[in-house]
């Protein structure tokens, strides 16, 4: 395997207003356009031996309008499932729950850090087994913990590791075996 690039969709309506998406499935922006086109232009040159995809359309156009053929669609790709928060901006749930984190408390009705860490932690497994580049088009936090993950941090460790829409980071090795975040947020 030589190196995984994770492209997160292009901006949507609640993207840009910082509310929790999941599984409701909106679609890009005129900006998300933008920006999944310009995501392709950083990666043109690239062959993917596999590009997986989350099923939701704002990864999937992101995926075409940035020239690539997906050749698996995974619920592992998914976003985190935010239950009972599902459109709601982290400062409204703070301001009923103050101090809540979802990198440490999840999200009632959804889905717990532990819980997105190991459907990440397949979907890198799986990368990890095709003979070359990979690429990943998926969403903000779930991409944030394949980042963490891929570096030995626990799920919480996404917190840590800003995703802005629209952009390409690449996860690889150094010294062959070990690890690293190569480039993140790139595109910003």
């Amino acid at each position: 395997m030589a190196e995984i690039v994770l492209i997160r969709h292009g901006q949507t309506e609640w993207s840009a207003a910082g509310r929790h998406t999941s599984y409701t499935d909106l679609p890009l922006t005129a900006e998300g356009e933008r920006q999944a086109r310009a995501a392709g232009q950083r990666i043109a040159g690239r062959e993917f031996a596999a590009v997986l995809a989350s099923p939701r359309r704002r990864a999937l156009h992101t995926a075409e309008l940035a020239g690539l053929t997906v050749t698996e669609v995974t619920e592992d790709l998914a976003e985190w499932n935010y239950g009972e928060y599902e459109g709601v901006t982290t400062a409204d749930i703070r301001a009923g729950r103050p101090g809540w984190s979802l990198w440490t408390d999840g999200c009632p009705g959804g889905e717990s850090p532990a819980r997105v860490g190991a459907r990440l932690d397949r979907v890198l497994a799986r990368a990890r087994e095709v003979g070359g580049d990979v690429a990943l088009l998926a969403h903000g936090h779930c991409l944030r913990v394949a980042g963490a993950r891929w570096i030995g941090l626990p799920a919480a460790g996404g917190g840590l590791l800003r995703l802005d829409t629209g952009t390409v980071s690449v996860l690889g090795f150094e010294h062959g075996e070990d690890p690293v975040l190569l480039s993140w947020n790139a595109g910003r």
